[in-house]
């Protein structure tokens, strides 16, 4: 797995870690059923920890908030809309993903905090690490459809992307030499969860905003 056309300087050190990949069966084959479970996303030093999160749908991912200040974890993307409203250090709150999609997760008192949730209706998907190798187990022979999600790729690229994987018994394909380009991608400031620009932010300040 490897990153290119990126102005991410992280990236340009030769890290490639956060890339989502999954399989679903091909010929529409019902993946099989999949066991709840619980994830942690952790909101430490301002960051959400991990900041690529890959789960099956109907998982519940708990948010901790492990810093000394207020935050306010909320999502408003691919149909998923949840607000854990303000809560203070060392609690936490969770949330059931109900429907497969990307979803993206912000504080409405921190603009610089963000974060990606994967929720996929298949068992086998990884996340790449920092060298951008990852591993899918106990994947059962037959063929699939390979999928990968880069939130910094656009969707065009992640289109051409999609491609046909086999797996034979005791012999899985190895998938080798994914480049994802990021060109074309253009960042931008997200809102906060009223749809506002945030106001000015002062640093170390648990600063709470009232609704306008």
């Amino acid at each position: 797995m490897v990153l290119t056309d990126s102005r991410d300087p992280g990236v340009r050190r030769h890290n490639f870690k956060d890339v989502v990949v999954w399989l679903e069966p091909a010929g529409g084959v019902a993946p099989r059923k999949i066991p709840a479970r619980h994830y942690v996303m952790e909101q430490k030093d301002k960051h959400f920890k991990p900041h690529v999160l890959a789960i099956p749908v109907g998982a519940t991912v708990d948010f901790p908030n492990l810093d000394p200040i207020f935050h306010n974890v909320f999502s408003k993307y691919d149909g998923q809309n949840f607000d854990l409203n303000l809560y203070r250090p060392n609690t936490s709150r969770d949330v059931v993903f109900k429907r497969p999609g990307i979803v993206r997760v912000f504080c409405n008192i921190h603009p610089t905090m963000s974060a990606v949730i994967a929720v996929l209706d298949t068992p086998w998907f990884a996340v790449s690490d920092a060298a951008g190798n990852f591993e899918m187990r106990d994947v059962p022979p037959g063929n699939y459809t390979l999928h990968i999600f880069h939130e910094r790729a656009t969707d065009e690229t992640l289109r051409a992307l999609v491609k046909p994987v086999s797996v034979e018994n005791g012999a899985p394909r190895v998938v080798r030499d994914i480049h994802i380009s990021e060109t074309g991608y253009i960042p931008a400031p997200h809102k906060n969860k009223w749809d506002n620009d945030y106001p000015p932010v002062i640093d170390d300040q648990p600063a709470y905003q009232p609704r306008p």
